[in-house]
């Protein structure tokens, strides 16, 4: 009897051997529906034969038999669980004590997934996915592109791909030229020495003993940056302008918050000058019109397409979008009830040279404390006063150092990733799939008659053949 109810199964190449009650443990599984009649049962050997990992399915096996599945750490996350896919079990059934280290691999995949939307290091793409991305598939394939549908591309390659090309190394160089160039004129171009002073002659009215006399002075109305500034920021924007002409389609340009920065920078210096030479000798204060010009910082934003490490730190913040929301949580809270405490604080003892006259004067002085910055314009005088700027600058520190390392550890998960996958090579190599044997001719015509005499006739098969284990795998 214990010998009917034995199975064995050959994983890999590695036998197994258990109960066919173990197996019926796990309903509806594969393992719970074994039966002679599969096509990986061997009648010579008496044993089901998989060709999956070995490794895995040791744990498999060790489910069954104690009820408590386990993670091998000697196996990738995405390997465990297509084996336990394959043999119809719920990966979610792993026990707490591996949860966290098989859990890891879901991350990482995450993490993947990301840099993939970020491009670094991808291959360089085909003519037809250009064409693709131009709109020019149709005409790519029927072969009719024209002579501007085949430039344009190379064009946009040069000044959006840095690495695709040597020509396009070069263009990337002159583009971060013209970027620095821009933002390096733009903060000294407020520079008194850089700056002319615009004098007009004013008339005014001089009593002397002799009479009102006319007199001229002169007075300085504002102040203009260099002519000079004027046509760097020119020759400057040609090129960007440039740039944004040989841009792809409208919809895939933006979608991209660079390119609307860059678009909005561009278009705000053509709205300067017509601004400074229509209305600003209408206005007193122009250099408000200065002030929308602020946007062609932000063109800075432009080196993320030349610089990974900027790619990776912007994504490394949305990462961390959850991490940042709670410190900027708790910096307002603490922000609040410390000045409200340094208020009521200082007002309990006499204190003439009170420099809280108020709460949201006090929440000044609690950014600049819980950050650490202490500018020491606002302190507090009084006992009571200094222990709540004490505890105010204790809780600053602990509240900004907690959420700090995840960011840390954020980032250094990107770059490591980053790192390890410009190592490896752009094209994989192609794994075929696996093709089903083909059976010899009559094969399966005597291997069923074998099956009906042995299972009508178990006496004339045992003459037969001695009892001997004979048949052919179906």
């Amino acid at each position: 009897m214990d010998g009917e109810n034995r199975i064995i199964l050959n994983v890999g190449g590695i036998r197994y051997e258990t109960y066919k009650a173990t197996l019926k443990k796990i309903p509806a599984t594969r393992l719970s529906r074994l039966t002679e009649a599969l096509a990986n049962y061997d009648p010579i050997l008496n044993e089901y034969f998989f060709d999956r990992h070995p490794g895995v399915f040791a744990q498999v096996l060790n489910y069954y038999r104690t009820g408590k599945l386990h993670y091998p750490t000697n196996v990738c996350g995405p390997l465990f669980e297509e084996e336990l896919e394959f043999w119809g079990l719920d990966s979610n059934q792993v026990e707490p004590c591996c949860w966290s280290t098989y859990s890891i691999h879901r991350d990482t995949q995450a993490t993947l997934a990301i840099l993939d939307k970020l491009d670094i290091d991808a291959e360089k793409p085909s003519d037809e996915e250009i064409a693709r991305l131009f709109g020019y598939e149709d005409d790519y394939l029927a072969g009719t592109l024209s002579r501007w549908q085949r430039l344009k591309p190379r064009v946009w390659s040069l000044f959006d791909e840095p690495y695709s090309s040597a020509g396009a190394k070069i263009v990337a160089v002159v583009s971060v030229f013209f970027i620095c160039v821009s933002v390096l004129s733009f903060c000294l171009k407020t520079h008194p020495n850089m700056r002319v002073p615009v004098i007009r002659n004013v008339t005014v009215n001089v009593t002397q003993d002799f009479g009102i006399q006319y007199a001229w002075t002169l007075d300085k109305e504002r102040t203009d940056p260099h002519e000079a500034f004027f046509y760097l920021e020119l020759v400057c924007n040609a090129w960007f302008t440039f740039e944004l002409a040989v841009s792809p389609n409208l919809v895939q340009f933006v979608k991209s918050p660079v390119n609307v920065i860059d678009f909005v920078a561009t278009l705000s210096f053509y709205t300067d000058i017509l601004l400074q030479s229509s209305v600003a000798h209408r206005i007193d204060k122009a250099d408000i019109l200065e002030f929308f010009s602020i946007i062609r910082i932000l063109r800075l934003f432009k080196l993320t397409r030349h610089s990974p490490g900027l790619k990776i730190l912007i994504h490394t913040f949305k990462a961390s979008a959850k991490e940042l929301t709670l410190l900027v949580f708790f910096l307002v809270l603490g922000i609040v009830v410390f000045a409200s405490l340094v208020y009521y604080a200082e007002r309990l003892q006499p204190n003439p040279h009170n420099d809280f006259k108020s709460i949201p004067e006090g929440l000044w002085w609690a950014i600049v404390t819980m950050t650490t910055v202490g500018y020491g314009d606002m302190v507090p005088k009084t006992y009571l006063g200094m222990f709540v700027g004490a505890l105010c600058a204790l809780a600053g520190v602990l509240t900004i150092a907690l959420p700090v390392p995840v960011i840390v550890s954020n980032f250094s998960m990107f770059y490591s990733h980053t790192q390890a996958r410009s190592k490896l090579p752009k094209k994989r190599r192609r794994v075929l799939p696996v093709e089903q044997p083909r059976r010899k001719r009559g094969e399966g015509v005597i291997n069923r008659r074998m099956n009906a005499i042995k299972h009508h006739h178990p006496a004339i098969f045992k003459d037969a053949f001695g009892g001997a284990k004979i048949g052919l795998q179906r």
